[in-house]
């Protein structure tokens, strides 16, 4: 009985130690995660900014003219000759044959229309011709905008005619630039924060790279940024820096 009863509280004492263990690495365990938390609590979050001023290296512009009148083969020849001085006036600005499409013709017949409008008898048949210009020399381009008054001064009469769409095509290629200068940036930011904090900044934690935008480099009125020549491409990336 004596020997059992020294087993039992063996057994006992060592279950309590094995407890007692347990508790402690438990505790340790915790108070090692919550110094991990707190670790990677420490983070400050800031903007950089990256900014770039480029010149539109695509342009598309579209002349269009319509001729009327009462008999059809009158308006085809008067579309036709429309044409021809207009693609003149390209060629001598210098566009190539590649860089001019012309798009089929539109005619209506108002006569065909199930509303027909008044005045019909001063031209049943209406013409329209589109020719597109798709360049990326922006001197071509300038020049052609420029001396478009000639065409009326040989009796073309533009209609229709909107402004030339102005693209920036090669945003890929200065991504990587921009994205660096603006984690650059942002650093700079969380340094400046950390130093009035008496903080030392650290390793990127997360960052996130925002949206690139394309903006007009000098914002006019009533003109949307496709309709300029010269744009600003513009990012904003956020990065939560760790704080030492």
């Amino acid at each position: 009985m004596e020997n059992c009863s020294k087993t039992k509280c063996c057994t006992y004492i060592g279950a309590a130690l094995l407890l007692a263990a347990g508790i402690g690495f438990a505790g340790w365990s915790v108070k090692k995660g919550l110094e991990t938390f707190r670790m990677e609590d420490r983070v400050v979050s800031v903007k950089g900014l990256s900014e770039r001023d480029v010149d539109a290296d695509l342009a598309i512009w579209t002349l269009s003219t319509t001729s009327t009148a009462n008999e059809l083969s009158a308006v085809i020849t008067q579309t036709e000759n429309n044409k021809k001085i207009i693609l003149a006036f390209l060629e001598h600005t210098g566009f190539a044959k590649e860089e001019i499409e012309i798009s089929p013709v539109q005619s209506q017949d108002l006569l065909a229309q199930a509303y027909r409008p008044e005045n019909i008898e001063q031209g049943r048949y209406i013409v329209t011709q589109n020719i597109n210009i798709r360049t990326t020399d922006m001197t071509k381009m300038d020049k052609a905008l420029a001396n478009a008054g000639s065409l009326l001064q040989q009796g073309v009469t533009l209609s229709n005619t909107q402004p030339p769409v102005y693209m920036f095509t090669k945003l890929n290629a200065i991504k990587p630039a921009m994205l660096a200068e603006a984690i650059k940036n942002a650093r700079t930011s969380a340094e400046e924060f950390a130093r009035d904090s008496g903080e030392n900044v650290g390793g990127i934690k997360m960052a996130y790279q925002g949206m690139f935008q394309i903006l007009p480099r000098d914002p006019v009125q009533y003109v949307s940024e496709q309709n300029q020549r010269y744009k600003t491409v513009r990012v904003v990336s956020t990065v939560d820096f760790f704080v030492q």
